[in-house]
């Protein structure tokens, strides 16, 4: 057996010896990998639980929706508002851990209602060498994380997910629409409703994996290589520049370092 099958095989083994449990589920790469193989191991003793806000768009919610209906996993969809979370709106550095500690504390609950033993959530070993204060909150509330605990990354996950089949195995990487704001930064429904339009106008166009920063009255947009390409079209640029005015930007500007996860934490001095 090659290395990554046995992670794979360690991973199923893991989610055994949970016996039941409530998977947080989004509907990316990784959750879905994870309820995918954890519904395989355990059957009706895995559900899976998405939390519906304004930092999650409707294409997501949909996306999870849809994977779970197909697949006959119990889905619970709870509302988890970050705006409402004392303090979230202003953006701190840990903004993540507010979110998750409510978010983890409302998904036990439910566990505890459905009779079922643990709590787990989708990080891999690629979030260990990030600033990820919201595994802060996976540890204090004693969530599980499988995919940590089998070692797996996401390269792997992705190449496992193709293997099984899984529509996410290339989906580009999703996350919250609060991360697309400078910490400090306040955060407000208007604001994420111009990136979650501005975001969704790119992937309607056509590009896959992109980010849309905000920066007061400027966007910056970040994507790869592909989209880059893209861009070098003017028709492409005025297009995408008439539109972000018409949301409500003054400026737009293409990152030249591309999409990478977590660039708002390189103005943190860690």
């Amino acid at each position: 057996m090659d290395q990554l099958h046995e992670k794979y095989e360690n991973l199923k083994e893991y989610l055994k010896n949970l016996d039941s449990v409530a998977v947080a589920f989004s509907g990316g790469v990784d959750s879905t990998f994870l309820l995918k193989t954890a519904h395989d191991v355990l059957g009706d003793k895995v559900i899976a639980v998405t939390a519906r806000s304004m930092s999650f768009p409707k294409r997501e919610l949909e996306d999870a929706r849809a994977f779970a209906a197909s697949n006959e996993i119990e889905h619970v969809v709870v509302d988890s508002e970050e705006l409402d979370i004392d303090g979230f709106s202003k953006n701190p550095t840990n903004r993540c851990y507010l979110c998750k500690t409510e978010l983890f504390s409302k998904i036990k609950k439910i566990a505890v209602q459905k009779d079922l033993e643990f709590v787990a959530e989708a990080s891999n070993t690629d979030d260990n060498g990030d600033y990820r204060p919201g595994l802060m909150a996976v540890a204090e509330l004693g969530i599980k994380s499988p995919l940590r605990e089998a070692d797996l990354s996401k390269p792997e996950i992705r190449e496992l997910s193709k293997e099984l089949g899984l529509p996410t195995w290339n989906k580009p990487s999703f996350a919250c629409l609060s991360s697309r704001f400078p910490y400090g930064e306040n955060i407000t429904p208007e604001r994420l409703r111009m990136i979650d339009e501005a975001e969704q106008f790119l992937l309607d166009l056509g590009f896959r994996q992109v980010r849309v920063r905000y920066h007061g009255n400027l966007a910056r947009i970040e994507t790869d290589e592909s989209g880059f390409q893209t861009m070098t079209l003017q028709s492409m640029r005025e297009k995408i520049h008439a539109k972000f005015r018409e949301i409500g930007f003054t400026y737009v500007s293409l990152d030249l370092k591309g999409y990478r996860t977590g660039s708002m934490n390189e103005t943190l001095n860690l």
